[in-house]
């Protein structure tokens, strides 16, 4: 009877467990957050999303920011289209998500990527659009083959955008599939392929060779051979999409942002001066000798929403005309030593820029009036060195950013450490804007930074990582004084040495001459 009982309770408790799954698994299978036909996901259904739909194409993307807005506008037009299809939309807000996108390496922005059939951790990557038919066209390409794009040279359009066409001999070559797959990789470029021996009437070229044409016109040439690769074919299709000069605006931010040259020559000018044509001849002159090396932008300083741009480059509207040189990769920036920007001196600065030999821009704000007057003194650029690196005085140096709450809340400290010194005229407690001035020497760590630089000939730093208290740093800048003392006997004795061994050989070299007259 009790085996019986048991049993019974076994089977209760089975078919409890089984409706509560079964409860649970229809729980689980709620219908995935959407939104204008795009999916909204999370970490909590990122996994169900990439089972249920065999290519899931998804924007990582910071709300805000204006290349999230419009990437995001695009895929709700791409969904719009492809209702009905295997491939779905989604988003993921990487501000919201950081443990899924930390998971998927997902930290660039904006990052697109193509998951099939599942496969979480081997995505592939896709091209920023620029549109909804960048999209569109980026998938049915990525699916289709180089039979998609040809066509009779009769076909193609005398359109203003740019048309890439290939002209080739065999299209079984290799050069076919190079050529197709840079056409993947610039969705937002028309592609043409064509056996048409009328290419070569009206153009000149032989077989196997890409043409780049607008309205027809041929604007440049590139001759295919077996070490042609995708790259270097994608790059030299995206130079010359661009004009010799691009002027920056809304519509060309993107373009030069995501040019594969990432050296970009910058002319600062006010578009309305007198002295515009002849400039602008001039840099348009010299870009043409650096188009794969080069990206030049024109820059106008009187266009109002230039004004981020040219606050990052640190550049005021009455400074122009000037020529900054940038690498995107380093954002170390050079500036044109000469205020005659005719066609020799640009291209004698790029080069220089080009070989390594130009030296970088730095920067300074001008000399505050009473600067040294205060007990904090305000350094900038043009003064730091002279302050900071004086042998006979020991220099505490506050490095701020202005618009940090964690620089600023340093303020009033530095201001009790001020008046700690300020009868002590062998100390000086200095600080400067990090932001708008460059010093020739390697700063570490994250703003605000406190350094001190010590009464010695050899320019030395020490940098403070203490508590910031008022008490703790004046036991630091006493403690490295009487370090310095010590050091500065030997510099002294060291200095002694080096003077009394250069009069002996100049006293040497006195006597050998008498002695040869």
């Amino acid at each position: 009877m009790k085996t019986l009982q048991l049993l019974g309770v076994t089977a209760i408790c089975l078919f409890v467990f089984a409706a509560a799954d079964a409860q649970s698994n229809l729980q689980g299978d709620e219908t995935l957050p959407e939104k204008d036909g795009v999916l909204q996901l999370e970490k909590r259904n990122f996994d169900k999303a990439l089972r249920k739909h065999k290519q899931l194409l998804v924007h990582f993307y910071a709300p805000l920011t204006g290349e999230a807005q419009r990437v995001s506008a695009a895929f709700e037009g791409a969904a719009e289209k492809l209702q009905g299809s295997e491939v779905k939309l989604a988003v993921v807000d990487v501000t919201s998500q950081k443990d899924l996108t930390k998971e998927l390496n997902a930290t660039g922005h904006p990052t697109i990527r193509l998951y099939l059939s599942g496969d979480k951790y081997n995505p592939v990557a896709c091209p920023v659009p620029r549109s909804s038919a960048s999209i569109l066209t980026w998938l049915k390409r990525r699916a289709g083959s180089a039979a998609d794009l040809i066509t009779d040279l009769s076909q193609l359009e005398a359109s203003e955008e740019l048309t890439v066409v290939g002209f080739f001999k065999d299209l079984n070559h290799e050069y076919v599939q190079v050529f197709y797959a840079a056409s993947v990789d610039l969705p937002d470029i028309k592609f043409a392929v064509t056996q048409d021996d009328e290419v070569t009437d009206k153009y000149g070229p032989t077989h196997d060779v890409v043409l780049l044409l607008r309205e027809s016109e041929l604007i440049q040439t590139y001759k295919m051979t077996p070490q042609t690769s995708k790259e270097e074919l994608t790059i030299f299709i995206s130079v010359y999409k661009l004009d010799p000069v691009t002027e920056y605006n809304g519509k060309t931010a993107s373009e030069i942002l995501s040019s594969p040259v990432l050296n970009h020559a910058l002319l600062f000018v006010n578009k309305s001066s007198a002295d515009f044509k002849e400039i602008f001849s001039a840099f348009s002159n010299a870009a043409d000798s650096f188009r794969l090396k080069i990206l030049f932008v024109l820059v106008n300083v009187d266009e109002p929403r230039n004004g981020r741009l040219m606050e990052y480059f640190r550049v005021r509207d009455f400074e122009a005309p000037l020529i900054r040189l940038v690498n995107l990769t380093d954002h170390v920036t050079y500036h044109l030593p000469s205020d005659t920007l005719n066609v020799e001196n640009i291209k004698q600065f790029c080069h220089s820029y080009l070989e390594g030999k130009a030296k970088p821009k730095l920067q300074s704000e001008p000399t505050p009036e009473g600067w040294d007057q205060r007990p904090v003194k305000e350094l900038v650029g043009f003064t730091f060195e002279k302050v900071a690196f004086n042998p006979n005085k020991t220099v505490f140096v506050l490095f701020y950013l202005p618009y940090s709450q964690k620089s600023r809340a340093v303020f009033p400290l530095w201001e009790e450490l001020a008046e700690a010194f300020k009868e002590q005229q062998d100390v000086v407690i200095a600080r400067i804007d990090a932001s708008a001035n460059d010093i020739n020497m390697s700063m570490q760590g994250a703003y605000p930074s406190l350094c001190l630089f010590p009464a010695l000939y050899a320019e030395r730093m020490v940098v403070y990582t203490g508590k910031r208290k008022l008490k703790n740093l004046i036991k630091f800048v006493e403690k490295e004084m009487e370090k310095a003392k010590k050091y500065r006997v030997m510099e002294d004795e060291d200095r002694r040495k080096y003077t009394e061994a250069l009069k002996a050989e100049e006293a040497k070299k006195d006597k050998e001459t008498k002695d040869e007259l």
